[in-house]
């Protein structure tokens, strides 16, 4: 098991140019492991309202406060320019979120932090190829945490990576600590799910097993966001930091995020990782074709174009932009819609304190699988769907 995760971390150690990489079963887990380590109980954290609500209810369980930051309507990064200073004196921690693998302005905040001797910590789940200031992503924070189960399509798996090397006993302790024994059916279930979904998607029975799952009661998520269950949550709240109180938030969408991983799960994972540079080339250039077009932010196609793990397209009308894809069997997934301040209310979040772009942007994203691009492309043309235009001078003004 040893040998397993030293061969996984080796080859993530050597992407962050000898950065120490912690393996852990999941991205949730490893975000968890790094607040609780650095961040007081009650601490604040500032965080972006566009994001998964599973990282939402992670900080929730590490027992602090989100702050939901402004954005940059283009891409859905933090604007830290719009983070009053009031708001900066109060935090404990930077939170990034690196949307769909636009990067964070990481050496604006990790400045801002050096200032303020607060950690930042980074959430490179779907930036595993992206580089801002000339080092990748996930290189500036004390922690960063990195996902399999998105551009090496695992399912399974990531990383913890530190700074400070020393504290790598400290971490694999902490995780070992909180990690669930291995599970036969659970590892059967993960061998045999590849086969089975290859199954549904060539019998084109997509939609009858959806239909499905949800009149079993299986379906975790009707809507976008999760049910935020408020008065379970108040009641959970005085447990932090915990995760058991907080379970059921959190296993949303993997319900293995604690489960030590098996010979077989990491042995699929360690292939999926050595192929990882062929699917970054081809998530870049799939990115770059999308970026061209009418759909993309304007000024978004003059920077050298990043792997990005889902390319937000604006568009004006996304529910008919879903639907046309839909009709064509492209799925759209991970979107983060309304913001967490709007889902979560004051109750459980400070609100960003310039909410209208992070609203905008969560509305008229469409996210899109880049190795997809010209498919995409031409379903939203011939669907008659129009660009999204944001009334904004970062957007050249109302068109």
């Amino acid at each position: 098991m040893v040998s397993a995760y030293a061969e996984l971390e080796e080859r993530m150690r050597g992407r962050l140019g000898g950065r120490e990489c912690l393996y852990v079963p999941s991205c949730r887990l490893g975000l968890y492991l790094a607040l609780r380590h650095w961040c007081r109980p009650g601490g604040r954290v500032l965080m972006s309202p566009v994001n998964d609500d599973v990282i939402f209810f992670v900080a929730l369980a590490a027992g602090l406060r989100p702050v939901q930051a402004p954005l940059d309507p283009r891409d859905g990064s933090i604007d830290t320019a719009a983070v009053p200073e009031s708001v900066w004196r109060g935090l404990s921690a930077v939170l990034t979120t690196n949307l769909y693998g636009n990067p964070d302005p990481a050496p604006e905040l990790r400045a801002r932090c050096d200032l303020l001797g607060i950690p930042l910590i980074e959430d490179a789940a779907h930036a595993i190829g992206s580089t801002v200031g000339g080092r990748p992503v996930g290189a500036y924070g004390e922690a960063s945490v990195f996902s399999l189960s998105k551009h090496t399509a695992a399912k399974t798996g990531g990383f913890l990576t530190l700074a400070d090397p020393a504290l790598r006993e400290e971490f694999a302790a902490a995780r070992d600590a909180l990690l669930h024994p291995t599970r036969a059916t659970a590892e059967l279930a993960y061998r045999i799910r590849p086969y089975a979904e290859t199954a549904v998607r060539g019998l084109r029975l997509v939609t009858a097993a959806r239909a499905a799952v949800r009149a079993l009661g299986l379906e975790e998520r009707a809507e976008i966001r999760m049910p935020l269950r408020a008065d379970e949550l108040a009641r959970a709240l005085p447990a932090a930091p915990a995760l058991d109180p907080f379970h059921s938030w959190i296993r949303v969408d993997m319900h293995d995020y604690r489960l030590r991983p098996g010979a077989g799960r990491l042995r699929r994972t360690a292939r999926r990782l050595a192929r990882l540079d062929t699917v970054l080339d081809a998530h870049r250039e799939g990115t770059r074709r999308l970026l061209a077009g009418e759909f993309a932010a304007p000024g978004a196609a003059d920077e050298p174009a990043q792997p990005l793990f889902r390319v937000p397209l604006l568009v004006a009308d996304r529910e008919a932009a879903t639907a046309a894809l839909a009709r064509h069997r492209i799925t759209t997934g991970y979107l983060y819609d309304p913001p967490l301040d709007s889902y979560a209310g004051e109750a459980f979040t400070d609100p960003s304190p310039a909410p209208e772009a992070a609203a905008w942007f969560a509305r008229h994203a469409l996210p899109v699988d880049p190795r997809r691009a010209d498919e995409v492309l031409a379903v939203l043309r011939t669907a008659g769907i129009r660009p999204a235009h944001h009334p904004s001078p970062a957007f050249g003004g109302a068109r």
